[in-house]
C-alpha cells in the first residue's frame, strides 16, 4: 500500500517501529521466563542435594565425602547467584523493551490522533462546501422563479 500523504507515511513507519518493539519485548519476556525457569531448577536441585547431604549425615558420612558434598553445594550456590543476576539483568532488559514499546505506541497514537483531526477538518470543509453549493443552487432557483 502506498501512502497518500507524508502523515500516512509517518503512521506506517511508526506502526512498523511499534510492532518491531513489540516483537523485541516478547523475545525479552521469553528470555526472562527461561531465566526464571533455570533459576527455579537450580534452586530445586540445590534443595534436593541438601536433603541428600542431610540424609547422608544422619546415616554417617566420611570427611572426604562430606567435603565433596559441600564443594558441590557451594558450586550450586554460585550457579544460583549467577542465575539470579542473569534474571535481574533480563528483567532490566524487559523493562527497557517495555518502555521502548510504550514510547512507540504513544508516538503512533499521536500520529493517529493528528490524522483523525485532519480527516475531521477535511469532512467539515467538504460539508461547508456542499452547503454553500446547495445554498447557491437554491438562491439561483429562487432568482429564476417568475414573480
Amino acid at each position: 500500500m502506498t501512502s497518500s500523504t507524508p502523515l500516512d507515511t509517518l503512521i506506517d513507519k511508526s506502526r512498523d517501529a511499534r510492532d518491531q518493539a513489540g516483537r523485541l519485548l516478547a523475545d525479552e519476556r521469553r528470555g526472562e521466563a527461561q531465566s526464571a525457569a533455570q533459576l527455579r531448577a537450580l534452586e530445586q536441585y540445590r534443595a534436593d542435594y541438601g536433603r541428600q547431604l542431610q540424609d547422608a549425615m544422619n546415616a554417617g558420612i566420611d570427611a572426604a565425602r562430606l567435603g565433596d558434598y559441600r564443594r558441590f553445594i557451594r558450586s550450586l550456590d554460585d550457579a544460583i547467584e549467577q542465575a539470579r543476576r542473569a534474571l535481574a539483568q533480563q528483567g532490566e532488559r524487559v523493562a527497557a523493551s517495555r518502555d521502548q514499546w510504550q514510547q512507540r505506541q504513544r508516538q503512533l497514537s499521536s500520529y493517529d490522533t493528528l490524522a483523525q483531526r485532519r480527516a475531521a477538518q477535511a469532512r467539515h470543509q467538504e460539508q461547508r462546501r456542499e452547503q454553500r453549493a446547495s445554498d447557491e443552487t437554491n438562491n439561483n432557483a429562487v432568482a429564476r422563479r417568475p414573480r
